[in-house]
């Protein structure tokens, strides 16, 4: 059965390997996934992640390693905002700050997918993807 949503089967089971404390967890490949990665490995939500098995295209997996600080996850909650059915799209003025900043807004703009902090330093706005903290 294909997926209709990549991105949210994505934070799923990375939400869902965090809370059971796994070190790593495998994600189907996507390009909007990837970008969406590096945004947390830049902002030290993971610690890092790398393509598996990429000569064989039937096998090839995103394997993602989840970091811990201490005995907790790095990664309390995420939260999926905008759906391929409802699309969340924020102005420069309308970014949404997550936990009065403690948490991120991953966001796809013309520039890329980046931060919500990011998005306003460059006051440039778009999808609003994910919440994460």
């Amino acid at each position: 059965m294909a997926i209709s949503d990549p991105v949210a089967d994505m934070l799923t089971k990375i939400r869902n390997g965090s809370s059971v404390q796994h070190e790593a967890v495998d994600v189907k490949p996507s390009k909007i996934g990837e970008r969406i990665l590096n945004v947390m490995q830049e902002s030290g939500y993971i610690r890092t992640y790398k393509v598996i098995d990429e000569d064989v295209p039937a096998q090839k997996r995103i394997r993602v390693y989840l970091k811990y600080v201490g005995r907790r996850a790095a990664i309390n909650q995420i939260k999926r905002v905008s759906s391929p059915g409802v699309r969340n799209y924020a102005t420069k003025d309308t970014l949404p700050r997550v936990r009065n900043g403690a948490g991120i807004a991953i966001v796809t703009t013309s520039r890329g997918v980046m931060t919500d902090k990011q998005a306003y330093q460059q006051r440039i706005g778009g999808e609003v993807l994910c919440y994460v903290w």
